[in-house]
């Protein structure tokens, strides 16, 4: 059932805009179609002839006889991808990060989807489990690729033990009917220690061999505990970190090409330096925490050729992160030497979700507030990664509800400065330069 067609914004010229329809306005049908998603929209409006029935916000009807070029677009833009009922997951991975936060956030956070039609326009993970006949023909019928895959592991009954879900045994059946209509699939893989590590994910991996043609990419990344965590789950360490690299680096090495990446995590952890640029091919996964620190050490190293030797007058940069990328961001700090400036890393203990998650993202501005409130801070730098994500920008609300508003309110002398591009050290070369 079509439930949320309604018109987000109007693009200034187009076809939509000389029809006087207005954000806010509500497409009932197209060409006597109701529409499931943006992906059948797309396809209907490429029709050179459209009839479009349009509810006025006053709940007036009114019909629009169009012509236009074959593939001319409308200039219609909705505030959602997806038209009828999101699909939700029907998991209950014992990995799931949504059932390992606290209570009180907001709604949204605990929304669990899985739907393959946003994996496939946004790049979210689907698990497969509810997959339906209609599914696979609406797939095949619009040529849909890539989807990112969550796979975790092949073994069917391990797989649903980790998902908790009977219908999650299909996998390499599900992955090669994904072959035999073509459709390219970016895969992951959650590491929990003592489940799909080790023997597990050897196996995993020489399964995908199977479908080794439609393989765009695998992530492994490790599993994330929070403190709400129910499952009785451990943290990868060192030991498993060094055989996950050296497990991934003999698959590829088996099929002659670079498809499988560990996580930047698993560097970090085995104490091993981070691969080159060619590890991460086209960085496809970089999302999920797949190379990001290779693009941020390479942007430093261009970046402090053309940072200035002297800024006018003494000044202080503070950037805040979480432990990860703080011994990134440190070693950063020895190679800067800029008179007149002192640069300061500073790492957050992850209080809210607990100590044991160390990734910027999951950063709450309650813990910031912590780290700085007896620091003499200048310029706040914080990474965008931290903010909740409105498409494709940030709005200045962290996961704990509080704002850059509430960080200013405790230090009112301070500059916050929102760090958009968390791969790259441009924005900060530019602060630096402009000081």
């Amino acid at each position: 059932m079509t439930t949320n067609m309604i018109i987000d914004d109007i693009i200034p010229n187009s076809i939509a805009d000389e029809l006087d329809i207005k954000k806010g306005d509500k497409i009932i049908s197209i060409n006597n179609v109701k529409p499931k998603d943006i992906i059948e929209y797309s396809y209907i409006i490429n029709d050179e002839e459209i009839v479009l029935l349009i509810e006025h916000e006053n709940h007036e009807l009114e019909e629009y006889e169009i012509e236009k070029d074959f593939c001319e677009d409308l200039g219609i833009v909705f505030s959602s991808a997806v038209f009828d009922n999101l699909k939700r997951c029907l998991n209950h991975c014992i990995f799931c990060f949504v059932d390992q936060q606290p209570e009180g956030l907001r709604d949204s956070l605990y929304v669990k989807d899985d739907d393959w039609r946003l994996s496939y326009i946004q790049g979210t993970y689907v698990t497969l489990t509810n997959f339906k006949e209609e599914d696979w023909k609406r797939i095949e019928q619009y040529h849909i690729s890539p989807l990112f895959v969550s796979v975790h592991t092949t073994n069917p009954e391990l797989r649903v033990k980790m998902l908790k879900n009977p219908n999650a045994s299909k996998i390499m059946e599900q992955l090669k009917r994904f072959k035999k209509i073509g459709t390219k699939i970016h895969a992951q893989i959650v590491l929990c220690p003592d489940f799909n590590d080790g023997v597990e994910l050897k196996r995993t991996l020489d399964d995908l061999k199977q479908v080794k043609n439609i393989l765009k990419s695998i992530a492994i990344v490790p599993v994330g505990i929070s403190k709400y965590r129910k499952e009785k789950l451990k943290t990868v360490d060192k030991k498993t970190a060094l055989e996950t690299i050296k497990i991934v680096e003999e698959f590829n090495t088996s099929i002659k090409k670079s498809v499988a990446m560990a996580s930047d995590e698993f560097f970090i952890l085995s104490g091993l330096e981070v691969p080159e640029k060619k590890y991460y091919g086209d960085f496809l996964q970089i999302e999920d925490g797949v190379g990001a620190i290779r693009l941020l050490k390479d942007s430093f190293e261009k970046c402090l050729k053309k940072m200035k030797k002297k800024i006018k007058k003494p000044s202080k940069i503070t950037i805040v992160t979480a432990s990860t990328a703080c011994k990134i961001f440190r070693e950063f700090k020895e190679q800067i030497n800029i008179q007149n400036l002192e640069f300061e890393v500073l790492e957050v203990k992850n209080k809210f979700f607990g100590e044991d998650i160390n990734v910027a993202g999951l950063i709450v501005a309650a813990d910031i507030i912590d780290t700085i409130k007896d620091k003499d801070i200048e310029h706040l730098v914080i990474p965008s990664v931290m903010l909740k994500k409105s498409g494709e920008s940030y709005e200045e609300t962290f996961l704990d509800g509080l704002t850059i508003q509430d960080i200013k309110n405790k230090k009112p002398n301070i500059k916050i400065h929102i760090l958009e591009d968390y791969y790259r050290f441009d924005e900060i070369k530019d602060l630096i330069n402009n000081l």
